[in-house]
């Protein structure tokens, strides 16, 4: 009996050195996750995201309220809120697509880069290939007129005037369009024309799209070409007068104040949206869609008060 008291006495003293380890490492668990969750964000908002040129203008951390999971027929497709650059949403986020008319967002960036808004470009080619705008050749129109006629319709005759009138042409302003991806750090992302005609060629992700939507909206000349329906203008004689439509279905439905569409047969049809939530700007890009306004119409109504901003700052 002795021995039997001896040996419970053996088994309690070891099962509490097992309890006192199961409690140290349970302990040890909870601590490190801690630890690994504040590194985490301190990792999303100080290197992932400065590697990204822009002003974080946001110290809340966004998240979906309920999961997103519908179909939609894109063959990708993000999320993102633009302040912060949190992917809310994604759907085979680094596949490369061709970006077919989404190109100009680049296009026209790098062209207010280097042009005043006064001043005065020359057609240099007609009848150019996809959709035009019709311009003649030897027709002298102010930039922001051309910027107008490029974004809302998506003329391709627009597109290319910019590349023709920039310092040895259009070589140069495509290269200059690669420059300035690789300084956003677009890494999957290539420019091969300023039309976005070159499908092979002209490739990205919607990640990438996402992400240079995200920094052209801080543009304040941008921001309001693409959030306008119509406008009116002419050629500096004053003779030649067009009337150019907004090519976005959404634009001033659901908060969708801009940007960008895009088709070719290959590519498929893209959308690039930005939408207001309260006071935040999100970002949806579909590509390789049979349907993008029905596409984006879907995820605009499943993000729509499904998002909350939490504090990054205990």
């Amino acid at each position: 009996m002795k021995d039997f008291h001896q040996y419970l006495k053996k088994i309690r003293k070891q099962t509490r050195v097992l309890l006192y380890i199961f409690l140290f490492f349970s302990l040890l668990v909870l601590v490190t996750a801690s630890i690994f969750d504040i590194f985490l964000r301190q990792y999303i908002f100080e290197e992932k995201l400065n590697e990204f040129p822009i002003n974080i203008s946001s110290d809340l951390y966004p998240v979906l309220a309920s999961k997103i999971n519908y179909p939609i027929t894109a063959k990708a497709a993000v999320i993102m809120d633009s302040d912060s650059k949190v992917v809310l949403f994604s759907k085979n986020p680094n596949l490369l697509f061709s970006m077919a008319s989404t190109t100009k967002i680049m296009t026209a960036l790098i062209a207010l880069d280097y042009y005043k808004m006064g001043d005065v470009l020359t057609i240099r080619t007609d009848n150019v290939e996809g959709v035009s705008v019709g311009f003649q050749k030897e027709q002298k129109f102010f930039f922001k007129d051309i910027l107008y006629a490029m974004l809302l319709p998506s003329g391709n005759d627009a597109a290319l005037a910019l590349a023709q009138n920039y310092p040895n042409g259009e070589y140069a302003f495509v290269e200059k369009m690669n420059e300035k991806a690789r300084k956003l750090h677009l890494d999957n992302t290539n420019f091969a024309d300023t039309a976005g005609l070159k499908d092979r060629e002209d490739y990205t992700t919607v990640l990438d799209l996402a992400k240079l939507a995200s920094y052209a909206i801080q543009n304040k000349t941008f921001a309001e070409i693409v959030a306008t329906k119509e406008v009116s203008f002419s050629d500096i004689t004053g003779e030649n007068n067009y009337r150019v439509y907004n090519l976005n279905k959404l634009l001033g439905v659901y908060g969708v104040n801009g940007i960008k569409t895009g088709y070719t047969d290959e590519a498929g049809q893209v959308l690039v949206t930005s939408k207001m939530e309260g006071d935040n700007t999100i970002i949806v890009v579909v590509m390789g869609s049979e349907d993008r306004f029905s596409d984006t119409e879907k995820l605009l109504n499943l993000i729509s008060d499904n998002i909350n901003y939490l504090s990054i700052h205990p």
